[in-house]
């Protein structure tokens, strides 16, 4: 239950008050950027309804409630190494996308750099610490005046090198979570 509120709350922090809640602000921003976000709010009560399962379960030694917290966990399981499989297949399609959607904000600002689109650009910008689609210095762009030029040349590349570092990071925290997942399964059996 704890973990499931930790959730919620991570959850709920990066939409409304961590750095995505920046992006929010905008007509421009993607909205399945956020369903992700929602997703892990719903996957936090999830959570937060299957451990009331399994502390009921315990608590009035209840086969009946333990035989659905070991149901849900069952679920839970199968969704995490479904989830866990696609995330490592679609890296690719995954990064073509977040590029896509940073080159479709960069040609909005060149088309109109006064428009309300120069927030997410500068926002985008200072979360990756780049500045630019080209390799050249980007006359124009609303940059961050606290990176470095090399580095800060081409925020496609960094949006690859920012997927590909954590996704192995959420891979071994997902492989983590999986363990807790069996070993709460067969304390319920």
């Amino acid at each position: 239950q704890l973990a499931g509120l930790a959730v919620i709350a991570f959850g709920l922090w990066l939409r409304f008050g961590g750095v995505m809640a920046d992006f929010a602000s905008d007509k421009k921003s993607p909205e399945y950027f956020f369903m992700g976000l929602y997703v892990l709010v719903g996957a936090g009560a999830l959570m937060t309804t299957v451990g009331f399962f399994g502390c009921c379960g315990a608590a009035r030694e209840s086969q009946c409630l333990l035989g659905a917290f070991f149901a849900c966990l069952l679920v839970i399981f199968a969704a995490e190494v479904t989830a866990g499989v696609f995330a490592f297949i679609g890296k690719k399609v995954a990064i073509q996308e977040a590029q896509k959607i940073y080159e479709d904000i960069y040609d909005d600002y060149m088309k109109n750099p006064g428009g309300k689109v120069n927030r997410t650009i500068y926002h985008y910008h200072l979360a990756l610490q780049c500045c630019g689609k080209d390799n050249m210095e980007q006359m124009g762009l609303p940059c961050p005046e606290n990176i470095q030029m090399p580095k800060a040349s081409n925020c496609l590349v960094e949006i690859q090198n920012v997927i590909d570092a954590n996704l192995h990071l959420v891979g071994i925290v997902g492989i983590a979570i999986a363990g807790i997942t069996v070993s709460k399964s067969m304390f319920s059996l």
